[in-house]
């Protein structure tokens, strides 16, 4: 008998609230994510020991097109198809400070 490789049923699986990302510097990381993505920052607030910054995403053609405008090296210039059908679109690590971030909508 195989084992099944399609995994747990979707009811059983956790929901993953947020993806966190370490910086030396949130002050130096967060006009990136403001300036250039567009995202509003939350206020800073102090978390076991760090200071967390919330962004909440929005459009990803705008977010592209700031990019583009700013001279971010993007990996995608459009998006396209990704996993579960939703578009997506990467930039390119040399322009988020070793990250390579991909952006979906």
């Amino acid at each position: 008998m195989k084992p099944d490789r399609r995994g747990p049923a979707p009811d059983s699986v956790p929901h993953v609230a947020h993806v966190g990302i370490a910086v030396p510097s949130i002050a130096a990381a967060v006009p990136f994510y403001r300036d250039v993505l567009g995202i509003v920052p939350d206020a800073p607030e102090t978390a076991d020991g760090a200071t967390i910054v919330n962004l909440h995403l929005g459009d990803l053609d705008a977010a592209l097109a700031r990019c583009r405008a700013a001279g971010y090296r993007l990996i995608d210039e459009r998006p396209r198809p990704g996993a579960g059908g939703r578009r997506v679109a990467f930039l390119h690590p040399q322009a988020t400070a070793g990250i390579l971030l991909e952006l979906t909508d």
